[in-house]
């Protein structure tokens, strides 16, 4: 393999985060703290998992189970962590507000609401797709293919890169989702992010059987894709409704 191809990998998992940062993000300073103030917070999550799983690691066992215990403490932390980034953000959005009325100027439009969702969801995404994808291309700057025994169908590289690229866009979408159900106590979006990041978490253990990457790899990306969609119906309903008013 070249360097062409490596860096193809590395565009496969973050080029769609690329284009969100550049066309949305990048334009307003506060969206792009609000990227790093969510990178920061998903990699404390990390450090953490990682202190609780150091009495674990490495798994010697075959089993699967071990794993599957660890996506569960990961999702249900990492869901935690969400809604902390969550409760936070709004105590910001009532200063801002504060700030709104004692300067006359406008308070948050419901787009601005979304789009500050839009950038935690994205910090998320790239945290993960970093730490996950850009750790393991080195392989794929070299000459060869690598490939792994479980999974002969598909170069490593680019099974990381598609995994990263479904998580960094289910992380993005989730947080729009979650912060609608948050403000709007709403179950459903609740209870659809987390679910729908575990259904996601679990499927990577598919890649753990001969040839799994095949079945597993498709279905990852039908659950972003569904997440996307999620989304993207609840964003359109959310504007239909505001017709450019303040959110509530």
């Amino acid at each position: 393999m070249t360097v062409a191809a490596g860096v193809g990998y590395a565009l496969i998992g973050l080029g769609p985060a690329l284009s969100i940062f550049v066309s949305v993000i990048s334009k307003k300073p506060f969206l792009v703290l609000t990227v790093l103030s969510s990178t920061l917070f998903w990699l404390v999550s990390l450090i953490l998992l990682s202190a609780a799983w150091r009495a674990l690691l490495p798994i010697k066992s075959t089993a699967t189970w071990p794993y599957a215990v660890l996506i569960l403490t990961s999702v249900v932390f990492q869901e935690g962590i969400r809604f902390v980034f969550w409760k936070l953000y709004k105590k910001l959005e009532e200063i801002l507000d504060l700030f709104a009325d004692r300067t006359s100027k406008r308070r948050l439009f419901l787009t601005d609401k979304l789009q500050i969702a839009l950038a935690g969801g994205l910090g998320h995404g790239v945290a993960h797709a970093v730490f996950f994808c850009l750790s393991l291309l080195t392989p794929a700057f070299g000459r060869a293919t690598y490939f792994v025994e479980r999974c002969s169908h598909m170069p490593f590289s680019l099974i990381s890169a598609i995994i990263s690229l479904g998580f960094s866009m289910i992380h993005t979408s989730s947080m729009v989702i979650a912060f609608n159900g948050y403000a709007q106590k709403k179950k459903s979006d609740q209870i659809f992010v987390p679910v729908i990041h575990m259904i996601a978490s679990i499927m990577t253990l598919i890649n753990l059987a001969p040839g799994g990457c095949v079945i597993g790899i498709p279905l990852l990306c039908l659950s972003a894709a569904g997440t996307l969609l999620y989304c993207w119906i609840l964003v359109s309903r959310r504007l239909r409704e505001s017709h450019g008013r303040p959110a509530t």
